[in-house]
């Protein structure tokens, strides 16, 4: 760890097992001398690799021009010197200068690469953060909080707190949790910006200004280590092919004593009457298709044990339906006709299916449709809540 005399702390450090040098914080050295501790431990880093030393900067926030050469001029030596390592240098789209800064050295060098870690990083990510999604996620919000809004305060949510809502979506559950409970901070953090435009769009139309809307990268975000009371992730560990990074991420942020509350799914739990069978038969294959894409909207009940792995104390876990008979059932069928469209649509389609197995496919949720509709029908989706606190 270094902070020389830098507005901001930095640190450097190097894992041998995974073969990896970081640099995080903001790293604006007058002079090379500032730095040295940290150029020593680079050049005995590459000292002690073999194959490929990960040069990761996800969480650089700044480098000026004095530190970059300094870097820089080690990879290069190393190169000459070392025709057996390769550098790869990790980046982020959220801090989108590393890439541009970096990304000539492979012009120079060509042992030098350049990976942009979260391009790849989940393979469902254009299927979520597909803007024409936008509009039915916000009928999703208004179905979840008719209980939500009962089950927030037995998981730490109350007045005066400082809070964070990570993978945000559109960002109306912040703007409902500052209208209801009234938190005294909310940074609302999103990796897609098409999202974050409609949320800022929706906050407006409440006359609501003071929530921090922030592009980010969930898994690697530029926020600081314990400082939230309660950190909120709703929908969003059963997208990612890593959960346990993700969940790792809130832990880091949420401040001792506070509490991440998570919601997720079990899509094979879907269910309607009349027509049943051909309403499992597809939900089944919904869960089966997510997983093709390396997500999990079957982890709902899993989410006690990802939270004791992650170190969590006082973990609650609990259920709940949401169904036609929450409001109007017809914001029930639109909900299953945007899923239809994208899961039996693009989806599908992606993976290959063919034309016989996708229109099965879609007759469930057309189904599922009927049910939320007919005057005598149940149609149900749920939703698994769970919440853990981070020792004092």
């Amino acid at each position: 760890m270094s902070t020389g005399s830098f507005s901001k702390p930095f640190s450097a450090a190097f894992d041998i097992n995974s073969q990896e040098f970081s640099l995080t914080g903001v790293i604006r050295p007058r002079s090379v001398d500032e730095i040295a501790v940290n150029i020593s431990m680079l050049k005995g880093a590459i000292d002690q690799v073999r194959g490929v030393l990960y040069i990761n900067v996800k969480r650089l926030i700044q480098m000026n021009n004095t530190a970059f050469h300094a870097f820089v001029r080690v990879f290069l030596d190393a190169c000459r010197a070392r025709p057996d390592l390769r550098f790869v240098i990790v980046t982020s789209s959220v801090v989108g200068w590393t890439t541009r800064m970096f990304s000539h050295l492979n012009k120079i060098e060509p042992q030098i690469t350049i990976e942009v870690y979260d391009s790849k990083f989940y393979p469902g990510q254009s299927f979520v953060e597909d803007a024409s999604f936008i509009p039915i996620l916000r009928t999703q919000t208004k179905m979840t909080w008719r209980h939500e809004r009962t089950i927030l305060p037995r998981h730490g949510m109350r007045p005066g707190i400082a809070m964070a809502d990570i993978c945000c979506g559109i960002g109306d559950f912040a703007v409902l949790v500052q209208k209801e409970f009234q938190p005294l901070r909310i940074v609302a953090l999103d990796h897609s910006r098409a999202s974050l435009a409609y949320a800022r769009d929706v906050a407006t139309g409440f006359g609501i200004t003071d929530i921090e809307y922030t592009y980010g990268d969930a898994s690697e975000m530029l926020l600081e280590d314990s400082q939230f009371d309660f950190v909120s992730c709703r929908h969003s560990l059963q997208i990612f092919n890593r959960p346990d990074v993700l969940l790792a991420e809130l832990y880091r942020i949420c401040k001792p004593g506070g509490r991440v509350y998570v919601t997720n799914e079990k899509n094979s739990h879907c269910l309607g009457e009349p027509r049943s069978q051909s309403i499992q038969w597809t939900y089944n294959e919904v869960a089966k298709l997510f997983s093709h894409f390396e997500m999990d909207v079957e982890l709902g009940p899993k989410s006690r044990r990802y939270f004791a792995d992650a170190g969590f104390e006082d973990i609650v876990v609990e259920s709940i339906m949401v169904s036609n008979l929450d409001g109007d059932p017809q914001d029930f069928a639109d909900v299953i006709a945007a899923w239809e469209n994208v899961y039996a649509g693009e989806m599908a389609v992606k993976r290959g299916d063919s034309p016989e197995f996708i229109q099965r496919f879609r007759q469930g949720f057309q189904d599922h449709i009927f049910a939320a509709l007919h005057p005598k029908g149940y149609a149900g989706w749920p939703i698994w809540v769970a919440s853990g606190r981070k020792p004092r």
